[in-house]
Protein backbone atom coordinates (compact mmCIF):
# COMPACT_ATOMS: atom_id res chain seq x y z
CA UNK A 1 0.00 0.00 0.00
CA UNK A 2 2.87 2.32 1.05
CA UNK A 3 4.42 1.62 -2.14
CA UNK A 4 2.19 2.35 -4.65
CA UNK A 5 0.80 5.44 -2.22
CA UNK A 6 4.95 6.72 -3.66
CA UNK A 7 4.58 5.72 -6.74
CA UNK A 8 1.86 7.76 -7.01
CA UNK A 9 3.31 10.69 -5.42
CA UNK A 10 6.77 10.11 -7.87
CA UNK A 11 5.13 9.83 -11.08
CA UNK A 12 3.53 13.37 -10.29
CA UNK A 13 7.04 14.77 -10.30
CA UNK A 14 7.24 15.24 -6.39
CA UNK A 15 10.74 15.96 -6.04
CA UNK A 16 11.77 14.15 -2.91
CA UNK A 17 10.08 11.61 -0.53
CA UNK A 18 10.95 9.77 2.79
CA UNK A 19 10.00 8.91 5.72
CA UNK A 20 11.21 10.21 9.11
CA UNK A 21 10.45 10.42 12.70
CA UNK A 22 10.46 14.02 14.07
CA UNK A 23 10.81 14.78 17.97
CA UNK A 24 8.04 17.61 19.14
CA UNK A 25 8.28 20.84 18.91
CA UNK A 26 5.64 23.67 19.11
CA UNK A 27 4.59 26.73 17.10
CA UNK A 28 3.00 29.92 17.85
CA UNK A 29 1.21 32.08 15.00
CA UNK A 30 -2.60 32.56 13.88
CA UNK A 31 -5.24 29.94 12.73
CA UNK A 32 -8.37 29.67 11.27
CA UNK A 33 -10.54 27.00 10.59
CA UNK A 34 -11.22 25.85 7.39
CA UNK A 35 -12.23 23.29 4.99
CA UNK A 36 -11.45 21.82 1.30
CA UNK A 37 -15.37 21.40 0.63
CA UNK A 38 -16.94 24.35 -1.81
CA UNK A 39 -13.10 25.62 -2.23
CA UNK A 40 -12.96 27.40 1.07
CA UNK A 41 -9.26 26.85 2.07
CA UNK A 42 -8.82 28.17 -1.07
CA UNK A 43 -9.89 31.31 0.25
CA UNK A 44 -9.09 31.18 3.94
CA UNK A 45 -5.80 30.08 3.49
CA UNK A 46 -4.78 32.96 1.94
CA UNK A 47 -6.44 35.07 4.04
CA UNK A 48 -4.50 33.87 6.80
CA UNK A 49 -1.24 34.25 5.04
CA UNK A 50 -1.94 37.78 4.43
CA UNK A 51 -3.48 38.98 7.46
CA UNK A 52 0.06 36.99 8.82
CA UNK A 53 1.64 39.70 6.63
CA UNK A 54 -0.44 42.90 7.17
CA UNK A 55 -0.22 42.29 11.13
CA UNK A 56 3.86 41.62 11.63
CA UNK A 57 2.87 38.42 13.23
CA UNK A 58 6.47 37.00 12.92
CA UNK A 59 8.05 39.63 14.40
CA UNK A 60 5.49 39.44 17.40
CA UNK A 61 5.98 35.05 17.74
CA UNK A 62 8.26 35.06 21.08
CA UNK A 63 10.38 32.76 21.99
CA UNK A 64 11.10 31.64 18.10
CA UNK A 65 14.01 29.30 17.91
CA UNK A 66 13.64 29.74 13.82
CA UNK A 67 12.45 31.88 11.42
CA UNK A 68 11.33 29.15 9.15
CA UNK A 69 7.38 29.82 8.51
CA UNK A 70 5.16 26.93 9.36
CA UNK A 71 1.38 26.36 7.72
CA UNK A 72 0.02 23.74 10.01
CA UNK A 73 -2.59 21.29 8.96
CA UNK A 74 -4.26 20.38 12.45
CA UNK A 75 -7.71 19.15 14.28
CA UNK A 76 -9.09 17.33 11.56
CA UNK A 77 -12.84 16.37 11.79
CA UNK A 78 -11.55 13.07 10.03
CA UNK A 79 -9.68 13.59 7.21
CA UNK A 80 -9.06 16.15 4.47
CA UNK A 81 -12.33 16.64 3.13
CA UNK A 82 -13.91 18.09 6.68
CA UNK A 83 -12.85 20.96 8.69
CA UNK A 84 -9.38 21.44 10.08
CA UNK A 85 -7.38 24.43 11.25
CA UNK A 86 -4.48 26.17 9.51
CA UNK A 87 -2.07 27.52 11.85
CA UNK A 88 0.64 30.24 10.13
CA UNK A 89 3.95 30.38 12.39
CA UNK A 90 7.00 29.81 13.58
CA UNK A 91 8.82 27.24 15.44
CA UNK A 92 9.12 28.40 19.04
CA UNK A 93 10.85 27.23 22.57
CA UNK A 94 7.72 26.93 24.45
CA UNK A 95 3.76 27.82 24.95
CA UNK A 96 4.53 29.93 27.91
CA UNK A 97 4.60 33.69 26.54
CA UNK A 98 1.22 32.79 24.27
CA UNK A 99 0.17 36.55 23.11
CA UNK A 100 -3.54 36.83 23.43
CA UNK A 101 -3.98 37.53 19.60
CA UNK A 102 -2.25 34.67 18.55
CA UNK A 103 -2.68 30.55 18.73
CA UNK A 104 -0.11 27.85 19.98
CA UNK A 105 0.74 24.62 19.19
CA UNK A 106 2.68 21.51 20.64
CA UNK A 107 3.30 19.16 17.11
CA UNK A 108 3.26 15.44 19.22
CA UNK A 109 6.73 13.33 17.93
CA UNK A 110 5.43 11.46 14.83
CA UNK A 111 6.63 9.40 11.82
CA UNK A 112 6.39 11.55 9.09
CA UNK A 113 6.17 11.41 4.98
CA UNK A 114 8.41 14.27 3.82
CA UNK A 115 7.86 15.40 0.26
CA UNK A 116 9.67 18.00 -1.67
CA UNK A 117 7.67 20.68 -4.05
CA UNK A 118 9.99 22.59 -6.22
CA UNK A 119 9.26 25.15 -8.42
CA UNK A 120 6.99 28.77 -9.14
CA UNK A 121 5.09 29.69 -5.82
CA UNK A 122 2.62 31.50 -8.14
CA UNK A 123 2.26 28.94 -10.33
CA UNK A 124 0.62 26.84 -7.59
CA UNK A 125 3.38 24.10 -6.51
CA UNK A 126 2.38 23.88 -2.59
CA UNK A 127 -1.50 23.03 -3.94
CA UNK A 128 -0.10 20.93 -6.42
CA UNK A 129 1.85 18.69 -4.12
CA UNK A 130 -1.22 18.79 -1.67
CA UNK A 131 -3.72 17.17 -4.91
CA UNK A 132 -1.11 14.45 -5.28
CA UNK A 133 -0.84 13.60 -1.93
CA UNK A 134 -4.84 13.66 -1.32
CA UNK A 135 -4.83 11.01 -3.90
CA UNK A 136 -2.12 8.76 -2.77
CA UNK A 137 -2.74 5.88 -0.76
CA UNK A 138 -0.76 6.99 2.45
CA UNK A 139 -1.86 5.65 5.96
CA UNK A 140 -2.29 9.27 7.01
CA UNK A 141 -2.72 10.11 10.77
CA UNK A 142 -4.78 13.08 10.14
CA UNK A 143 -2.86 14.43 13.90
CA UNK A 144 -1.00 17.39 12.02
CA UNK A 145 0.29 17.93 8.80
CA UNK A 146 3.14 20.89 8.15
CA UNK A 147 4.87 22.81 5.49
CA UNK A 148 8.06 24.85 5.99
CA UNK A 149 8.67 27.72 4.05
CA UNK A 150 13.01 27.88 5.29
CA UNK A 151 15.87 29.21 3.40
CA UNK A 152 15.31 27.28 0.58
CA UNK A 153 11.94 29.22 -0.20
CA UNK A 154 12.87 32.37 0.12
CA UNK A 155 13.14 32.65 -4.13
CA UNK A 156 9.49 32.45 -5.14
CA UNK A 157 10.38 31.29 -8.78
CA UNK A 158 12.27 28.65 -7.61
CA UNK A 159 11.09 28.13 -4.22
CA UNK A 160 11.79 24.19 -2.13
CA UNK A 161 9.10 24.04 0.17
CA UNK A 162 9.05 20.61 2.73
CA UNK A 163 5.80 18.97 3.87
CA UNK A 164 5.45 16.41 5.94
CA UNK A 165 2.43 14.46 6.20
CA UNK A 166 1.94 12.46 9.42
CA UNK A 167 1.61 8.67 9.20
CA UNK A 168 -0.40 5.98 11.14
Amino acid sequence: MLLSAVKSIFEKNIKRMENKSIPSFNIIGIAIRTSNQNNQAAKDIPELWARFFENDIMNRIPNKVSNELYCVYTEYERDHTLPYTTLLGCKVAHLDDLPEDMDGIRIEESLYHHVEAEGNLAAGIVYDAWLNIWEADLPRAFSADFEIYGEKAQNPEQAKVDIFIALQ
